[in-house]
């Protein structure tokens, strides 16, 4: 991974929230890539219940103040950095009081999907690539955790085709068990059609389920990690039928060596 630029997106990470598998291997891939002389970036949302003040974030003036239009909406786009001291790893995260003040990360007190969620995960994917594009930061590998940035593959595929910044990157997308029960906004397939984007691009998105959002997701990849032992049968399939390079599943105290290989001889060829 010597020299390598890989940009990290994760829905969620260690230490900032609690540990599962998306937050930790968010955490242990970036650290894996760091300490074998790779260049990384990590993004995550800026959910509310992240303590500010016990993590030391700050917000990083130079990159805020953007708009992103949301649904025909202008939202505020706010950049703040913390650092994994440990690690000497920075962390880049996308907020807005909108989306990502209340202090939670996916569900309200009863356990239920905040209904904004959908357009939480399209502002997730625009600010990240703007905030890529001012850094001026070309990565050669572009990898996705998480539902909650998932949209990232589409939108940089279709919405930013014409980027050059990002014209050689490689796309990977770990996929995981189950994240969510239910379905998000049935208006998302409208929303993602207001940017541009034909329908048929995002046909699953008829009804936005989890397992159809990852298809999305690896549809615009080129490579894909099954970071899960647990994940939907009906994806595992859809995945199985794709003609790409898939990883299959290695567990934690073995994917150091696979994720490398992967990234080196298949994502990188």
């Amino acid at each position: 991974m010597n020299g390598k630029k890989i940009l990290f997106v994760s829905s969620e990470l260690v230490p900032y929230l609690p540990e599962n598998e998306v937050s930790l291997m968010s955490y242990e891939a970036p650290r894996m890539v760091n300490s074998n002389g790779g260049q990384i970036r990590i993004f995550m949302p800026r959910y509310g219940n992240i303590n500010e003040r016990r993590h030391q974030l700050h917000e990083v003036i130079r990159l805020s103040g953007m708009n992103l239009v949301i649904n025909d909406m202008d939202m505020p786009l706010i950049i703040k950095v913390a650092s994994i001291p440990r690690e000497r790893i920075q962390v880049y995260f996308i907020d807005n009081e909108e989306y990502f003040k209340r202090k939670a990360t996916f569900t309200d007190e009863n356990g239920d999907l905040f209904p904004d969620n959908d357009e939480r995960a399209l502002f997730f994917a625009k600010g990240v690539v703007e905030t890529v594009k001012k850094l001026n930061w070309s990565p050669d590998i572009i990898h996705v955790h998480g539902w909650m940035a998932s949209l990232l593959p589409l939108y940089l595929r279709r919405f930013y085709a014409d980027e050059p910044l990002f014209a050689d990157s490689k796309i990977v997308t770990s996929v995981y068990g189950r994240s969510y029960e239910g379905s998000l906004d049935a208006s998302l397939q409208k929303k993602i059609a207001f940017d541009g984007i034909s329908e048929d691009s995002i046909a699953h998105l008829s009804a936005p389920t989890y397992n159809n959002l990852l298809k999305v997701a690896v549809d615009f990849s080129d490579a894909v990690i099954l970071a899960a032992e647990d994940i939907p049968a009906e994806l595992q399939e859809y995945i199985a039928n794709l003609q790409k390079p898939v990883l299959p599943y290695v567990s934690l105290q073995e994917f150091e060596e696979a994720y490398a290989n992967f990234y080196n001889t298949e994502v990188l060829k």
